[in-house]
């Protein structure tokens, strides 16, 4: 009964409040190619005239075009831009019933960052209640991003003093000594995330001066035995990569007023196979010491372009038959 209710066809007529021509013009993007987006995706057809808006198509694809509009609307008045990452997250949301109302967001200058889904929303969360957060999960889960945006507006407020930016190069074994260069320059390719984000929320030249200032120091791994970090956000991004030993040596580091957070792929572990993982035998160790959060993301929360979630589960898929030949 309810799949041939959903099959009748409708047009469903809505305003979305408030009226804005410029929140309006990032809705439907240039030339429309947002509405187009979701009237391929849903197999609609949208026509708005100004703030109302007109979805014909079967009952149930418009209900959710509906909702999906006003999801998208309400973000644009925090976003200077929409775009397809940030449909494609809407339509995740939507389709795991997700509500996202009470999310935290970061206000950095210009720029206003919020969660895209409930896990980026919980890991945002932890970060700003625990001294360290480790998140582990997919390639284009908003990991290592929600890290430096969380620093950034740690930074920004006045909260830290420094950001540290901490990475293991050249698979596990850090071996960047034939590279060229001072250390700076040697490890500089491996951090290039970490700079991409920085850009983005700080800007190219300020990011500069807060380099040459040491404000935000960059360090492969191997170079934080000894030290202390006091009043500083700790970034270590593609932990999974770590030894237990160097996982180990790189908690014991953290200080007074600093706040850590540790991103990596189990799955996408280089190291050899005799060595275990320092990120997965952390999530195992620490999950019950207070202070400590622990997020895990899913393959839905991927917000990159939405062929990146097909072939991450397609690898995952072809895990057990690839273990079967090897034994």
């Amino acid at each position: 009964m309810t799949d041939q209710a959903n099959t009748v066809q409708i047009a469903n007529v809505f305003a979305l409040a408030p009226a804005n021509s410029k929140r309006l013009a990032q809705l439907c993007g240039q030339f429309n190619a947002n509405i187009k987006s979701i009237e391929r995706h849903f197999g609609v057809r949208v026509s708005n005239r100004g703030n109302l808006f007109q979805i014909d198509g079967n009952t149930g694809a418009t209900q959710e075009v509906e909702s999906l509009l006003r999801d998208l609307y309400a973000m644009s008045e925090y976003s200077d831009i929409i775009g397809p990452s940030d449909i494609q997250s809407a339509i995740s949301r939507l389709q795991a019933d997700e509500d996202l109302d009470d999310a935290i967001s970061l206000k950095i200058r210009k720029t206003t960052i919020r969660p895209r889904s409930k896990t980026q929303q919980a890991y945002l969360k932890s970060i700003a209640a625990n001294s360290i957060t480790i998140g582990t999960g997919p390639a284009g889960t908003g990991k290592t991003y929600l890290a430096v945006a969380s620093a950034a507006h740690a930074l920004a407020g006045d909260h830290v003093s420094r950001i540290v930016l901490v990475r293991p190069v050249v698979e596990a074994g850090e071996r960047i000594g034939f590279l060229p260069g001072d250390i700076e320059k040697k490890v500089n390719p491996y951090l290039r995330p970490l700079y991409d984000a920085l850009y983005e929320m700080f800007g190219f030249e300020r990011v500069g001066r807060l380099l040459d200032r040491g404000t935000i120091e960059l360090a492969p791994l191997a170079f934080m035995r000894g030290r202390t970090l006091n009043d500083a956000f700790i970034i270590l991004d593609e932990a999974q990569n770590t030894t237990v030993e160097q996982m180990k040596m790189f908690l014991t580091r953290i200080g007074y007023n600093s706040r850590a957070v540790i991103c990596g792929d189990v799955t996408q572990i280089d190291l050899p196979r005799n060595i275990e993982s320092g990120l997965k035998h952390a999530v195992r160790i620490l999950h019950e010491i207070n202070d400590i959060g622990i997020v895990k993301f899913q393959n839905r929360d991927i917000v990159r372009h939405p062929l990146i979630q097909a072939i991450v589960q397609a690898y995952e898929k072809d895990l057990p038959s690839k273990a079967d030949k090897q034994t």
